[in-house]
């Protein structure tokens, strides 16, 4: 037996007492899912080779291949298909076995036709659905956004509306579906565009005050490092080149079993290039200083620069040809 319409949800019901669930199966061929039907365990596993479900109802106590096997046999062929375990035994013990080899849910028999449905709803269409919510959060939250940034921000509003653009990113990413990837892309567009009018604007009074302004790099050792020292704990600093907030984010979910993660936020210096800004950060200096403190270790720096520079190749070579003809 094969599947003969793919474009339908298709699913799998194995149990050794398949012709007593024939009205259950009715109901879902009703609702629209494409049902297939196996009577043991093995049927069942090789109908899974054949074939591309979407889920999998596996009855627990079966003659033969009992279900925990049926189980484990699946996952070996197809490890991110979803199981619902279907059992009459509520023993923790069988739970925990069933749990710990991914069963994605679990139904106590006798079923009925409305646990059946939003198992379904949950495992099937839970992307659809969020995706639809989804598609309306983010409609409601790009007017805010546009009304924030029309509404003069301040240094602190927009790191706000920058962690929420990406957020927003990352979240659309994940719903390349709803066809709104273009719309965040302009819209993070227009906000660079009014972000770097904002910076030309303010950055003199930044480099030149000591009152209400963004922690600069050239401050971030003294204003976030040197507290901690100070603890008389052990101390890193990692400084990771050339590394965007959401792929940040994507890292920082696997560190939250082993850390406690606080966030803060600086204005990088301009130029915001490597030379510039990471050397401000571990000197506590700005560019202008350095030269002037540390001319030597300045003068070997833009020598180094000049040369990643010729190494990147003709278009670098001609921007150097034209900075130096001006």
């Amino acid at each position: 037996m094969q599947l003969t319409n793919k474009d339908k949800n298709n699913i799998l019901w194995v149990d050794d007492e398949i012709e007593s669930l024939k009205s259950n199966i009715m109901f879902l061929k009703q609702k629209g899912y494409n049902v297939l039907e196996a009577s043991n365990g093995e049927d069942g596993v090789n109908l899974i080779r054949k074939n591309d479900f979407d889920l999998v109802f596996l009855d627990e106590m079966m003659t033969g291949m009992g279900g925990l096997q049926t189980l484990i046999e699946i996952k070996d062929l197809k490890p991110s298909l979803p199981v619902v375990m279907v059992t009459k035994n509520e023993t923790e013990s069988l739970m925990e076995d069933a749990i710990g080899k991914k069963i994605s849910d679990y139904l106590i028999k006798p079923v009925n036709p409305t646990q059946l449905l939003l198992v379904c709803k949950k495992m099937l269409e839970s992307k659809k659905l969020k995706g639809d919510q989804v598609s309306k959060d983010y409609i409601q939250e790009f007017n805010k956004l546009s009304m924030a940034m029309s509404d003069n921000p301040g240094w602190e509003e927009w790191i706000d509306i920058y962690l929420k653009l990406t957020g927003w990113e990352m979240e659309l990413d994940a719903h390349p579906e709803l066809g709104l990837k273009q719309t965040i892309f302009d819209q993070k567009r227009d906000s660079n565009t009014e972000f770097s009018k904002y910076v030309e604007k303010n950055y003199l009074g930044w480099v030149n005050s000591t009152g209400h302004k963004p922690i600069l790099s050239n401050e971030v050792v003294d204003k976030f490092v040197i507290p901690e020292l100070d603890k008389n704990d052990s101390v890193f600093l990692f400084v990771i080149d050339c590394m965007r907030l959401d792929q940040w984010l994507v890292m920082e979910k696997y560190l939250y079993d082993y850390f406690n993660i606080k966030k803060s936020y600086h204005y990088s210096i301009l130029p915001t290039a490597t030379p510039y800004s990471r050397n401000a950060i571990f000197s506590g200096l700005f560019p202008s200083e350095i030269e002037q403190h540390y001319p030597e270790l300045w003068k070997k720096m833009m020598m180094m620069k000049t040369v990643r520079i010729i190494m990147n190749g003709n278009f670098c070579l001609n921007f150097l040809r034209e900075e130096g003809s001006s």
